[in-house]
């Protein structure tokens, strides 16, 4: 069986739930759906190495982050991840202006590596505070704007979208290893 090695980066803002959400899959597949107990990762112990088997072979997933010391801009990703937080406008205008532009200037292979948006925090969507809401819709337009393959949410405190996010990432990160690639055919398809 074929074994494969991925390098997976998550970029964001400080805060934005990236270590929450990483801490959460850590946890297994059986603790993907609804609220649980989430014991954070340390950011020292990167990568979060995530080891999956399928029909087509062994897969190993190593997770890295922005909290890790500068050495997250030595990568060589695979596949790359730019997360927001849902509840904080900042965030969602930090995904353009900041990681992106960050993306494309530090890693030459910018225009073939697979760049998935996803929306963490989506428990704290707000009806409440209407100038703060950032609905899917928008966001989705974002992520097309900056030409991302895929547009994601979830909540790592309850669990909604988790799962269904985690198989997305799963399946583009797979796909890498094909000859044909993980990235989309242009244009962002919604998760």
């Amino acid at each position: 069986m074929e074994e494969h090695t991925i390098t997976i980066l998550l970029l964001g803002d400080e805060k934005c739930g990236k270590t929450t959400f990483l801490s959460r899959i850590s946890q297994g597949r059986h603790a993907l759906h609804g609220p649980a107990t989430i014991t954070l990762l340390r950011d020292l112990d990167q990568p979060f190495v995530f080891e999956i088997r399928s029909r087509i072979g062994k897969y190993r997933f190593e997770f890295y982050d922005t909290s890790s010391p500068e050495s997250w801009r030595l990568l060589q990703p695979d596949l790359v991840i730019i997360c927001y937080d849902i509840s904080q406008r900042l965030s969602l205008i930090n995904l353009q202006r900041v990681w992106m532009k960050e993306f494309r200037t530090t890693f030459q292979a910018g225009d073939v590596t697979p760049v998935l948006v996803l929306g963490l925090k989506r428990d704290l969507r707000s009806e409440e505070d209407p100038n703060g809401i950032i609905l899917p819709q928008e966001a989705y337009g974002v992520a097309q704007q900056m030409r991302a393959d895929k547009y994601m949410e979830c909540s790592a405190v309850t669990g909604e979208l988790l799962s269904e996010a985690f198989d997305d990432i799963c399946r583009t990160a797979v796909e890498t290893t094909t000859e044909e690639g993980g990235q989309s055919d242009g244009g962002c398809s919604i998760m």
